[in-house]
């Protein structure tokens, strides 16, 4: 078993993929007509990463819409993603208007940082400490 696709809610869909791929870097994998939304996925531009899938799924379903509004209430990231340089990454994010809710920190064997996806998510970005 082995994970493959994972899923993160967004309140627009279009706005979410120009996000995730003109500012995280992603790149779309898959965007297809599903019902009165989109399917859509993007993954990683790293050499051989993409295998791994995030879907940009609408957030119409109200309990998933709840929990959406929740976790961001409470400053709860719904996601993580590794960065290799995370001062660098935080300043070439903050350089396309990205709001940080939490600076890079140093948390022991990581250094962390959140953002706001500007889709309804607070995002974490972390770095492996040496």
């Amino acid at each position: 078993m082995r994970i493959k696709l994972t899923s993160i809610m967004v309140d627009d869909q279009e706005k979410a993929l120009k996000f995730y791929t003109d500012v995280l870097g992603f790149r779309k994998k898959h965007e297809f007509p599903a019902g009165g939304y989109k399917w859509i996925t993007v993954t990683s531009t790293e050499e051989g990463r993409d295998d791994l899938e995030l879907s940009l799924e609408p957030n119409v379903n109200p309990a998933g819409k709840a929990f959406q509004e929740a976790m961001f209430a409470q400053g709860i990231p719904v996601a993580a993603f590794e960065v290799t340089n995370i001062a660098d990454e935080s300043k070439r994010l903050k350089e396309h208007g990205v709001v940080f809710t939490q600076p890079p920190t140093s948390m022991g064997p990581v250094t962390i940082a959140v953002f706001s996806d500007t889709c309804g998510n607070l995002i974490q970005i972390y770095q492996r400490n040496a």
